[in-house]
């Protein structure tokens, strides 16, 4: 069983506490996690070729051959370890091009070393009989033995010290960021190491990115027991993303002119309510900036691009949630939206960082608009400008270092959000993960007055979140893993381990309380729904499980997962409205995990053993009355949400049906 659990699923690295810290370990091999000079080692305790055997690669379990020695002589090599000549099974890729007889030495054949080319052989494919398979269980439980060791050694350091900031020599305590970023200002000068608002120390080949293929979009849930039978016909999780791509293009009218009476006001309102999600526009030079599009009558330049992408986020800011705007009335802010899509066209051909965060803050006017498409659209061309820029140190000017940072977090992040739900292709930007600095806060300026507050603790915050979102995917939604219950075990508490350790770690003035209530801080509101949402799919796989096998409920364990799971999507559900602090940034993202949670709760309501974990039956309908008509007001502005919307609204009249024919209803 020992053998079964590791072939099925990798060792899960261990976790220190949560900060953005940069790994100097060696680095981790990408499938199982384990360090590559361990995995070398592993390499070397085949057996000696006495017998006709087959080694194997404990890297990937494939077998490769041994030939049989012609010649018990060694051959000596001035730029090679000597190896015992072999007799030549297949001829190497130069010598087959040159349709010259190989001799088989490895690592270099004769030929290749003469002419100092890289040798390459292509070992056919070999099927593992008895004698192969018991070596690869030999060699299975070493490296099981060996990660062990790692995991103790390494989980004694994480767990021995439990304060943030003692582990990064930052020094700050929760009270000291308190007194320094009274109402949520937190400009701190240079680059710092930010207590508690990083992921775990990762290897270079992070796991904390989403991967290709994931079972986590919404549209899974039905295909699973009792969910799929709240619908009446199947669906493919690519129908979200075919409705998106067969979408009437966004109609934007001419700006002949433009309303500059309400500047003042929307640039506060950007400042006060916008640039805390994105970070993205420095408040110490923005005068300066606006003065430049101001002479260029703001037709031209990315200074213009850049005033009229803020004036047009300060407008929707202005105006609460956009599901309240009515279809016929043309959304706040696209006057100035329209006059810096104009410009745009020019600034997608110039490979600046001033181009990128014109693109960015152009997106998040997209995601206000529920446009998830355009705006990826719009992330491709940053993805390739930034893989440009951060490609060979020295190609983003000194001035511009912190200000490339903050686009790049924004471009990962909005990906991230867009993987999680529609199957895209991966623009590559996460290559750089590991090596882009975190923000450490805009230079201020002494001969300029700031348009605001720099704001960072959000946007630290939400960049660890999401890396632990896009980890949970990794280790547990991959689609090719399916876990069994006793390997889920281990993988789901030190994820929410992590959780816990992110929630413990955030500064003062974001950390939200544990309670029930409606809060009115929208950043608190909007992390404490994040953190749900997170908790939700940790534990999801246990309610899958029940809907299989609802003896499983029986299990202590199983059964208190399984409560952890449908308490957390509760807590989303419950006060529905208070997603709207969220909707300017989030609004797709939030009503599509609003879709899933649902129907997560409307099957468990149909499983004996799950309906006692929830709130009574009456509560539940009321809950869920709410939900379905609080996403049938978002159907309008995408037809991803109205698929959403119809999906729940046939669920729970179908729900409603089956409770009652059942007896669980009268």
């Amino acid at each position: 069983m020992a053998v079964t659990a590791i072939k099925a699923h990798p060792p899960l690295p261990p976790h220190p506490p949560l900060h953005f810290l940069r790994s100097t370990n060696e680095p981790l091999d990408s499938e199982n996690c384990q360090p590559k000079s361990e995995r070398n080692d592993l390499k070397k305790m085949s057996p000696t070729p006495e017998k006709d055997v087959t080694p194997v690669d404990s890297t990937n379990h494939e077998t490769k051959p041994i030939e049989t020695p012609i010649n018990p002589k060694k051959r000596s090599s001035s730029d090679a370890v000597e190896y015992p000549r072999r007799r030549a099974t297949i001829a190497c890729e130069v010598c087959r091009s040159r349709k010259s007889r190989c001799d088989g030495t490895r690592p270099k054949c004769r030929l290749c070393s003469e002419l100092n080319a890289e040798c390459i052989y292509r070992e056919p494919g070999i099927k593992l009989d008895a004698g192969d398979k018991l070596i690869l269980e030999h060699l299975t439980r070493i490296e099981g033995m060996l990660h062990s060791s790692l995991v103790g050694q390494t989980s004694h350091l994480a767990l021995s010290s439990t304060s943030p900031a003692a582990s990064n020599g930052t020094g700050l305590s929760g009270d000291d960021i308190l007194g320094k970023a009274p109402n949520l200002v937190s400009s701190v000068p240079g680059p710092i190491s930010v207590v508690g608002l990083g992921s775990w120390v990762s290897p270079p080949t992070s796991i904390s990115t989403m991967p290709k293929m994931h079972t986590t979009p919404a549209l899974h849930l039905l295909q699973w027991p009792l969910i799929r039978d709240l619908v009446s016909r199947p669906y493919d999780p690519q129908n979200l993303l075919q409705l998106e791509m067969a979408r009437e293009p966004l109609r934007m009218g001419s700006t002949l002119s433009l309303d500059l009476a309400n500047t003042a006001t929307y640039v506060q309102s950007f400042f006060e309510r916008v640039n805390v999600w994105y970070a993205c526009v420095n408040p110490y030079n923005w005068t300066r900036y606006y003065r430049t599009a101001l002479s260029q009558g703001f037709r031209e330049g990315p200074e213009s691009c850049i005033v009229l992408l803020v004036l047009a986020l300060g407008s929707a800011s202005n105006s609460g949630s956009i599901s309240y705007i009515p279809p016929d009335k043309e959304p706040p802010g696209m006057a100035y939206f329209a006059a810096a899509w104009q410009l745009l066209p020019s600034l997608m051909m110039r490979n600046s960082v001033l181009s990128a965060q014109c693109m960015i803050l152009a997106s998040a006017y997209l995601f206000y608009l529920v446009r998830p498409l355009e705006a990826w659209t719009l992330l491709s061309n940053i993805s390739i400008k930034l893989q440009l820029l951060l490609g060979s140190p020295g190609r983003v000017p000194p001035q511009s270092k912190e200000l490339s940072g903050r686009v790049y977090w924004n471009a990962l992040l909005f990906e991230s959000d867009l993987l999680a739900e529609l199957d895209l292709p991966h623009s590559g930007i996460v290559q750089f993960e590991e090596t882009a600095e975190l923000p450490g806060g805009f230079e201020e300026e002494d001969d300029e007055e700031p348009a605001g507050r720099d704001e960072l603790w959000y946007f630290l915050s939400e960049i660890a979140l999401r890396r632990l979102l896009n980890r949970v995917s990794h280790m547990i939604y991959q689609t090719e893993l399916r876990l069994s219950i006793g390997a889920l075990e281990p993988v789901v508490a030190e994820l929410d381990f992590q959780l816990s350790q992110w929630y413990e770690s955030l500064p003062l003035p974001v950390q939200f309380p544990h309670t029930h209530a409606p809060l009115s801080n929208p950043v608190q509101t909007v992390l404490r729904h994040r953190y749900f949402a997170c908790r939700t799919i940790i534990y999801r796989p246990y309610i899958l499980a029940v809907f299989e096998n609802e003896q499983l409920a029986m299990d202590p364990t199983v059964c208190e997962n399984c409560r952890r799971c449908l308490d957390a999507c509760m807590r989303q559900l419950e006060h529905i409205t208070t997603h709207h602090a969220g909707h300017l940034p989030y609004l797709w993202q939030g009503a599509l995990s609003m879709v899933s949670q649902t129907l997560l709760v409307m099957g468990a309501t149909m499983s004996p053993a799950l309906s006692s974990l929830l709130p009574p039956p009456t509560q539940m309908d009321v809950i869920i009355s709410d939900v379905v008509i609080e996403v049938e007001r978002y159907a309008h502005l995408a037809p991803s949400l109205r698929l959403g919307a119809e999906i729940i609204r046939e669920a729970e009249d179908r729900r409603q049906m089956y409770l009652r024919s059942t007896g669980l209803r009268v």
